[in-house]
């Protein structure tokens, strides 16, 4: 046994520890005994992580009996039952890993690579065996309600993540595609061009991650409907209820409108020919204003669920007909769990809920009894909070994968959204990422997972060994302020609507805001412990530094609300 326990990210199922270890030498032979032009980029990326990490050249090359290797990667293995599973031996002077596919000797590759980050080149002899319980295991990352990441920027991400075994990635889009005939809707944004999602399709198909369209085509589609071209498809232009609160202007379109279909086929056409998936995803979420409208009298008709299955299946027809597989949001639909018997039963339903008590077992438990494939979709609790909700986060991932499994999901989707401009720094949803990889990969092994360690080593090379514990400490200052409201932290409520909505403070003292104050300043402090050699730590550190700023900023903010709201001069 390592005096030092590696740190492998998903836990995986089975280790059995050695009593010697095996010394890599200078020079590394990688020999590829199968399905080598697959694996070919899996174990370029493992090449680089050799030399980069350790300073350890590796030449690859390919054998059908593996003679004078170091490190052996059989995809043909009888043994290794699962596509997606793999055995990882280190032992006789040598390492290899048994597969019966090239996908699953890409899962064994990415555990070797974080445990030759804990252990160096003196690698302890070890049995791993490892297989998932989900099939799909997903992140999907909101680039329209804010930052739209550059592409070194995801290529980056999208190396995480195939590091800890996801095979989904989606880019949520409204508006942030750059369609051609309808510039007016992105021409002031940074829109993904064509071009980049083929360009970002390869590089994730490389890695054995599906690259999954995501067009939302029923609600939150204001960014187009304010524009007078598209003000015609619009469920209504004079404003609508929701959550409790009146919104001007536009947010679905008209499901009752015949032009809506032809608006959507149109766009369909253009963007789903970049994407290899057979999968699409088209939303279809909170359609709040759906009879508030033109599409009024038939809702009272019909009812409200009635119409929205109606629409939904127009577009499962689209989507159909262009050879992919239609997934779409299930939080309308659950409202009323016996219309799930009406869907046609080729839809993968996406479970959502990001808070620790969302019902997930018992909504699984509906689309499991009617035959409806679905997904469990948590989230990493990191918008509307600068960094994140790190209890409420862990709950909500653990949660979904226990109902996952339950119930049979197809797959488990973490979620990153970007409500009020997605102000949080990607860096925050490190800790949430890794540890929702980690438990929709084997969910009893790693429930109690800590994945602060893992940051610390493997992501972001502090040498102090500080920044994990930091991070999850950030994550959870939003319990502090005396009063924690659903989806999001008071501090960032307090930044964007401060002076809107008074009763965001009732029951909020200064002396709750004065504490939130000494725990950011404490925090801040930490920071300057830090010691990164990661790739952009320089910029991690000054994105640390930026987002503390702001949430002293909202405790300000705060207090200055609480006083207006007691009568006192500002």
């Amino acid at each position: 046994m390592p005096t030092q326990r590696p740190i492998l990210v998903p836990a995986p199922r089975s280790v059995e520890w050695g009593v010697g270890q095996v010394l890599l030498p200078d020079r590394l032979t990688l020999v590829l005994k199968a399905n080598q032009q697959e694996l070919l980029p899996a174990a370029e990326r493992f090449q680089r992580f050799m030399l980069e990490r350790l300073g350890l050249a590796l030449s690859i090359t390919a054998s059908d009996v593996g003679v004078g290797d170091h490190i052996l990667i059989d995809t043909n293995a009888p043994r290794a039952l699962h596509a997606e599973g793999y055995e990882l031996l280190v032992g006789h002077g040598r390492i290899r890993i048994d597969a019966a596919t090239p996908r699953g000797a890409a899962m064994g590759l990415a555990t070797l690579k974080q445990l030759l980050a804990s252990t160096g080149r003196r690698v302890p002899e070890c049995q791993i065996k490892d297989w998932p319980d989900f099939t799909r295991r997903g992140v999907m990352l909101d680039i329209s309600r804010g930052k739209v990441p550059t592409m070194a920027s995801l290529f980056r991400f999208v190396d995480l993540l195939a590091d800890l075994k996801i095979n989904e990635f989606q880019l949520y889009i409204e508006h942030t595609f750059a369609y051609r005939n309808h510039k007016e809707v992105w021409q002031h944004y940074s829109p993904m061009t064509g071009e980049q999602i083929l360009q970002l399709d390869r590089y994730c198909r490389e890695r054995f991650i599906d690259l999954v369209p995501n067009q939302n085509s029923f609600g939150h589609m204001k960014e187009w409907l304010v524009h007078p071209r598209y003000h015609h498809l619009a469920e209504t232009m004079d404003g609508w209820t929701g959550w409790g609160v009146h919104f001007a202007g536009p947010f679905s379109l008209c499901p009752t409108d015949p032009k809506v279909v032809p608006f959507l086929a149109e766009l369909y056409d253009e963007l789903l020919p970049h994407f290899t998936s057979p999968f699409f995803n088209v939303g279809c979420d909170e359609t709040l204003d759906v009879g508030q409208g033109r599409s009024a009298a038939a809702v009272e008709e019909q009812g409200e669920h009635q119409v929205y299955v109606d629409f939904l299946q127009k577009i499962h027809r689209l989507v159909k007909q262009r050879g992919r597989t239609m997934m779409f949001w299930g939080d309308i639909i659950i409202k009323a769990p016996e219309y799930i018997e009406r869907l046609p039963k080729d839809l993968i339903a996406l479970e959502w809920g990001y808070e620790a008590d969302h019902p997930f077992d018992q909504h699984c438990r509906h689309y499991s009894q009617a035959g409806l494939d679905f997904y469990v979709c948590p989230g990493t609790s990191t918008w509307n909070s600068i960094f994140g909700r790190t209890d409420n986060a862990l709950a909500n991932l653990r949660t979904a994968a226990e109902a996952g499994r339950k119930h049979g999901a197809k797959g488990y989707l973490n979620t990153i959204w970007g409500d009020r401009g997605h102000q949080d720094y990607e860096p925050a949803s490190y800790l949430p990422v890794a540890y929702g990889a980690a438990v929709c990969w084997a969910v009893d092994e790693n429930q109690e997972l800590d994945v602060r360690p893992f940051l610390n080593r493997y992501i972001f090379q502090d040498r102090a060994e500080k920044i994990g514990g930091l991070l999850y400490d950030l994550g959870n200052v939003y319990q502090f302020t005396g009063k924690v409201p659903e989806n999001g932290s008071l501090l960032v409520y307090l930044l964007h609507l401060a002076f809107d909505r008074p009763q965001l403070v009732e029951g909020v003292g200064h002396e709750d805001l004065d504490r939130t104050l000494a725990i950011l300043k404490d925090l801040g402090r930490r920071i300057d412990e830090l010691d990164l050699a990661g790739e952009d730590g320089l910029l991690v550190l000054r994105e640390l530094r930026n987002g503390l700023r702001m949430l002293l900023h909202a405790c300000e903010l705060g207090k200055l609300r609480i006083d207006e709201a007691a009568g006192e001069p500002l």
